[in-house]
């Protein structure tokens, strides 16, 4: 019988513990959420980013509360330049979703999340399954202001 060992990263570990912290008592000052809350979604949104570094596929889209974590992030803008340069060699933008987009609700949004998901585990990170949920209501826009980032071109 052979076993096969999968060690997981943490999107924490993508940061300092000062910068980790930082982003953490910004969510738990202006959302007024607890701690452990608030370090499990700059973890996940950590990882999303690290993920949407690679991702020259379709759009990937944040949960709502992961979306948390990636809008405070945004609010650094030093310290998130500086990560996107190192983890992807450019910005990793925020990109608006248009309120008509048809992918921006109900089973389009689902599979979008469902395909981030995936991309988060394939890249080796742990998912907080208790912050994607998979069985988002059909009004689900993945994340909260319907958001996705901005994957460059496939390359050729």
């Amino acid at each position: 019988m052979t076993a096969v060992l999968t060690e997981r990263t943490t999107g924490r570990s993508l940061v300092s513990h000062e910068l980790f912290q930082r982003l953490t008592h910004r969510i738990v000052t202006d959302d007024k959420l607890d701690r452990d809350l608030a370090e499990r979604i700059v973890d996940q949104a950590l990882a999303f980013l690290a993920t949407c570094a690679t991702n020259i596929g379709a759009p990937l889209a944040p949960s709502e509360l992961v979306d948390v974590g990636w809008h405070t992030f945004l609010l650094h803008t030093r310290d998130y330049a500086a990560f996107c340069e190192r983890i992807a060699g450019r910005f990793l933008h925020h990109v608006p979703t248009d309120p008509g987009d048809p992918n921006a609700r109900g089973e389009a949004a689902r599979d979008t999340l469902a395909r981030t998901v995936t991309s988060i585990e394939a890249a080796g990170f742990t998912i907080d399954a208790d912050l994607w949920p998979r069985s988002a209501v059909s009004s689900c826009t993945g994340c909260h202001n319907g958001c996705h980032n901005d994957p460059p071109p496939a390359r050729r």
